[in-house]
């Protein structure tokens, strides 16, 4: 197939965040490969020409290769990877489990780490450049008193540094990398929780939409001269104490 626009994959995509960014790629003519364990299931997600739905655990080698081949067969190229798909759950520290750590390290650092390389390589071989943006958490910066997100945020953390290693070695290939921090964010992950709760989370009493985390993941694969950035999308709870 001709390549008429540029192709962005995006992991994680059937819900939530992922979901949302889906919607906003297409709106904007992107080509996108959309995957998830259950991609294919979605009912949030458009019927399009310019979308390729793959399923699969992102935290499989196998997958990411499959993800990785149907792009550049289908659209001919990968030219922007968001890195969305991950998993968050919350426990005293002494009560998580080596089972527990399996699973965040899979998703949310082996899923990264298969899925950005093989971008990476395609990106250097079209030499055009090309955009990496990966959603990382708040927490990671500021952690919350009662919020006990210490396993989870090994992870987050871990991104965060990356990013920022990933965009000096790739800056001269015009390889852009860059992620999001979100704090709570009205999603399905905080569907049992109650809302007047999660508006202390954030100094500004308030709870992020899927939109406003989107528009900052739009905002850098297409800002040009934006690399190593962490932009935090919190209502200023990365800040400090409130």
């Amino acid at each position: 197939m001709a390549k008429t626009s540029k192709t962005v994959i995006v992991t994680g995509g059937s819900q939530g965040i992922g979901c949302g960014a889906v919607q906003a790629f297409l709106e904007r003519d992107y080509n996108v490969v959309a995957t998830s364990r259950n991609a294919t299931r979605s009912k949030d997600l458009p019927s399009s020409p310019k979308l390729t739905l793959v399923d699969g655990d992102i935290g499989e080698a196998a997958t990411a290769t499959r993800v990785a081949e149907i792009a550049i067969r289908t659209f001919g190229s990968i030219d922007a990877l968001v890195n969305n798909a991950g998993i968050f759950f919350t426990k005293p520290f002494t009560d998580y489990t080596a089972e527990d750590f399996t699973r965040l390290v899979s998703t949310n650092l082996n899923g990264f780490i298969y899925m950005t390389q093989l971008a990476i390589k395609q990106m250097l071989a079209q030499k055009s450049g090309g955009s990496i943006v990966s959603i990382t958490a708040s927490l990671a910066d500021n952690p919350i008193a009662g919020i006990n997100a210490s396993l989870p945020m090994i992870t987050k953390g871990g991104i965060n540094a990356i990013t920022r290693g990933l965009a000096i070695e790739y800056a001269k290939d015009g390889i852009r990398v860059n992620a999001v921090a979100p704090g709570v964010v009205d999603t399905p992950l905080h569907s049992n929780n109650p809302k007047d709760f999660l508006k202390t989370l954030s100094p500004m009493g308030s709870i992020s939409n899927v939109q406003e985390i989107v528009d900052a993941v739009i905002y850098l694969t297409e800002a040009p001269h934006v690399t190593g950035e962490v932009l935090h999308v919190d209502g200023g709870a990365h800040i400090g104490k409130w």
